[in-house]
């Protein structure tokens, strides 16, 4: 792969002549790993689910983009807007990096609603001639007309005394009348931290301090934090980097996690218990969090993870946003379900019967690149189960359950092409109970693993080729009686 230079990685689309972009846009739709049902980018490297909002009737959804390679580089927001987060409308790039203070990037940030208005607070990247870094946090207002006029100035213009330039990521939340923002921070210590700051008027911010955990040493940097209640928990999400792999968790390079109890606002005291991962899977990033229109707490994260080099690179693009999740607590523990709107787009519905046994068994008439399949074990004397999805004679992507360990493990070792630098190939969740259903979705390149409706998730991509379209089912020893509901999923847009 040709090395891109800091030049290039920090060229402007509008510098870009259109029969660049016309080959490359050609180059991206003639790739074989284009998705169906996920947002990703039209060219280019998508990153951070950005923005996040239901406003005016209307969902807005934005992530990180570099147009012009499937490397990072100088980042825009492009933006959607959906009726349901299940069919999209691109808006284009809307946050551009045209100032100073964001002349290298138009960083992560989140959405808000001020006075009926739509806002953004984004972090501002500048870096000097001798490359250092500059953060600050910008505001800008979303007009009527999808344009984004940004305020004159930083609203909080540097880190407080102590902290480093990685300050980032603002994520606002109101609180009675009260409007928060929570910021990713390193200490000179080089520990991941969240501060929180303060507004009454979104233009005057006041720093009132580091959010107070139970971790201390966890990681360099704490990335995309996120907070809310959640039927009387409070939840604070980040992303923690260089966190040692530990058996089964933290095996990524960076993790997606939350720790839930109650948090002080007025203190910055957080009563927490452990820190957990937020999926189990290879490809899962920079989750952020909104209320839809019913008041449903949703989730989009980042289907990738830096550093990382993807097999659609070479077709110069890389990445996508997961499929929304409804976020509930149930008996005190988070769970995670595909938003209903998504049954919209299931056509050709197959269901069947039948017992699985050690032979594997091609599921006839079952197979597919892009589908839901439903799996309910229904009975199983079987030690282990084995289910195989995009199978061809060279490639399979493998879902095995341990009855006996209750362990549930991703093996893409035969799906094709891998990612990499990857620890490992396979990724393992220990169910809290029996395997008791399966809830899968395929596409073109990815694989989503919902778990006993939603204990468990694992996301992940795959890189296979169209002609792995099987399903297999077979067990260790014994006998396993499923009931199997397929459906081709195809987005009309």
């Amino acid at each position: 792969m040709t090395e891109w230079t800091r030049e290039q990685r920090y060229q402007r689309i509008e510098d870009i002549d259109q029969q660049t972009l016309d080959d490359l846009t050609d180059k991206v739709k003639a790739s074989i790993y284009r998705q169906t049902y996920h947002i990703q980018p039209t060219t280019g490297l998508l990153n951070d689910p950005n923005g996040l909002i239901f406003f005016n009737g209307k969902y807005y959804v934005s992530h990180q983009w570099f147009p012009l390679g499937a490397v990072h580089g100088l980042k825009y927001w492009y933006t959607y807007t959906s009726e349901d987060l299940v069919h999209f409308k691109p808006i284009g790039a809307t946050v551009k990096p045209d100032t100073k203070d964001d002349s290298h990037g138009v960083y992560s940030g989140s959405a808000f609603e001020y006075n009926q208005h739509l806002y953004y607070m984004y972090t501002a990247n500048h870096r000097d001639k001798e490359w250092n870094r500059y953060s600050s946090q910008h505001i800008a207002k979303v007009n009527a007309d999808q344009e984004v006029e940004k305020f004159p100035k930083a609203v909080i213009a540097e880190p407080p005394e102590g902290y480093t330039q990685h300050f980032r990521d603002p994520k606002v939340f109101t609180k009675d009348g009260i409007y928060y923002a929570i910021i990713a921070a390193q200490n000179e210590l080089e520990q991941g931290r969240v501060l929180q700051y303060s507004s009454k008027d979104i233009v005057n911010w006041t720093f009132q301090g580091e959010i107070e955990t139970k971790l201390d040493a966890f990681g360099y940097m704490w990335e995309c934090p996120d907070y809310f209640n959640l039927n009387g928990y409070d939840i604070l999400m980040f992303c923690p980097q260089g966190l040692e792999s530990d058996g089964e968790k933290f095996k990524n390079i960076y993790q997606s996690g939350y720790i839930m109890g109650q948090y002080d606002i007025e203190n910055l005291s957080m009563n927490h218990g452990d820190f957990f991962e937020l999926d189990h899977g290879f490809d899962f990033y920079a989750p952020q969090t909104f209320l839809d229109k019913d008041g449903q707490r949703i989730l989009i994260g980042w289907m990738g993870l830096p550093d990382t080099s993807y097999p659609s690179d070479n077709d110069g693009w890389a990445h996508c946003l997961t499929l929304p999740r409804v976020l509930t607590i149930e008996e005190g523990k988070l769970k995670q379900r595909p938003i209903k709107a998504l049954e919209s787009l299931r056509t050709n519905e197959e269901t069947a019967l039948g017992y699985a046994n050690k032979f594997a068994r091609q599921l006839y008439p079952y197979e597919g690149t892009q589908y839901e399949l439903i799996i309910d074990i229904l009975e199983n004397d079987a030690t282990a189960l084995y289910f195989e999805v995009r199978t061809s004679k060279q490639f399979s992507t493998l879902i095995t359950y341990d009855t006996r360990s209750k362990k549930l493990t991703l093996d893409r070792s035969e799906s094709g092409s891998l990612p990499e630098p990857v620890e490992g190939v396979t990724r393992t969740t220990t169910l809290d109970t029996d395997l008791s259903q399966l809830r899968i979705f395929v596409d073109t390149s990815s694989i989503e693993i919902f778990c006993n409706d939603g204990e468990s998730v694992l996301t992940s991509r795959i890189f296979t080729d169209e002609e792995a379209t099987g399903i297999k089912a077979s067990t260790e020893s014994g006998q396993a009686y499923l009931r199997f509901t397929k459906y081709d999923l195809k987005d009309d847009k």
